[in-house]
């Protein structure tokens, strides 16, 4: 792995018989982890990625005996077009990958620079994807062959839900049940509320606003959505979104009407969290707010759903509404202090293991 050092050659233990398997010296690992991307836009590479992320049982959890002809007959025989056409349009060519791609990796490259300041060469930063690749039990196995007995596992959603932070947590020990050793292994939970994340977001709200010709006249915290049902069923994420939005406005020192908490993404015949981002937006503008902001507390980069899906369907309801100024403000993405806060939170979590 690229973390490695020349001093990371493989040894016999101390004591052991010379023909005893030889052995990295003992790293720990910290293994960021999101949900994914296609590795082209192409029609079977889209497929293959749709495949797998809607046959996930935590993201679509109908009985497959039901699901999956529906799946594979129908969506799946259609969509890859349309979902290859939306990720062609934020494509990055020059690296010919996703911008969800490109942005992990710099966030990984970031996070190894900040977390070699404090632990030097003890810590292997490194990340994966939930679907597609590089795979979770790719990477694992890449960990534990440069000596890693301890994974610290890190979904970078901020919100739990079944659907993201769970399904990730998932994978992971899929992939420790193949390993002969497993390493010891923690996973880090949801950040929602950490305040130097909050406060990110909010230095981020502030530098679009300053460099807003005109300053917009509400804020709209647009969340990945998830079926109404899941929250009957016990899942936080409403509720963490909620208190997000929350400690934003607070720590922004706002009112209640310069700040809504919305929700996108709806796919399929049930009713999912409210309101849809699409449809406020377009309320909003028919109201008279023709100037608003969108940003998306719950993306920690860029992807799909906010350079297609904010940028361009949900700013086009809104225009079409008779709206006239719509800002988008970027996910954290590599921002610094995103970085620090993340490297905040990896550093609470190896309390015990590092110090």
């Amino acid at each position: 792995m690229s973390d490695a050092s020349p001093n990371d050659t493989a040894k016999c233990p101390v004591h052991a018989p010379v023909d005893h398997p030889k052995m990295k010296p003992a790293k720990v690992g910290v293994l960021l982890a999101n949900l994914g991307t296609p590795d082209s836009t192409d029609y079977w590479p889209m497929r293959r990625y749709l495949s797998e992320f809607l046959s996930d049982k935590r993201v679509v959890d109908y009985p497959s005996w039901k699901w999956q002809p529906i799946l594979q007959l129908i969506i799946l025989s259609k969509r890859p077009f349309s979902s290859g056409a939306a990720y062609k349009s934020i494509w990055n060519e020059k690296a010919n990958e996703s911008p969800l791609l490109t942005i992990t990796k710099q966030q990984t490259e970031a996070m190894k620079a900040n977390l070699a300041k404090v632990y030097g060469d003890d810590v292997v930063v490194d990340f994966c994807m939930r679907y597609g690749n590089p795979s979770t039990e790719s990477k694992v196995k890449e960990m534990i062959a440069a000596g890693c007995q301890k994974i610290l596992f890190f979904p970078l959603y901020p919100h739990y839900a079944g659907a993201t932070s769970a399904t990730a947590n998932d994978q992971f020990f899929r992939a420790l049940m193949k390993e002969k050793w497993q390493p010891i292994a923690r996973t880090v939970e949801p950040y929602f509320e950490d305040a130097a994340y909050i406060d990110a977001l909010a230095q981020s709200i502030e530098a679009a606003y300053a460099r807003a010709d005109k300053k917009p006249e509400i804020l709209v915290c647009s969340y990945h959505g998830v079926p109404q049902r899941y929250l009957m069923e016990g899942d936080p994420y409403h509720c963490q979104c909620q208190k997000t939005t929350r400690l934003l406005k607070e720590r922004l020192g706002w009112g209640d009407t310069q700040i809504i908490t919305t929700f996108q993404s709806k796919f399929g015949p049930e009713e999912w969290l409210q309101p849809y981002t699409v449809e406020e937006v377009a309320r909003l503008a028919e109201k008279g707010k023709t100037n608003i902001a969108v940003c998306a507390p719950a993306f920690s980069a860029d992807c799909i759903e906010t350079l297609e899906e904010i940028n361009e369907e949900i700013k086009e309801s809104f225009e079409h509404a008779g709206g006239e100024h719509f800002t988008y403000i970027p996910c954290l993405n590599d921002d610094a202090a995103h970085i620090d806060a993340l490297s905040g939170i990896v550093q609470r979590n190896l309390q015990g293991w590092l110090e």
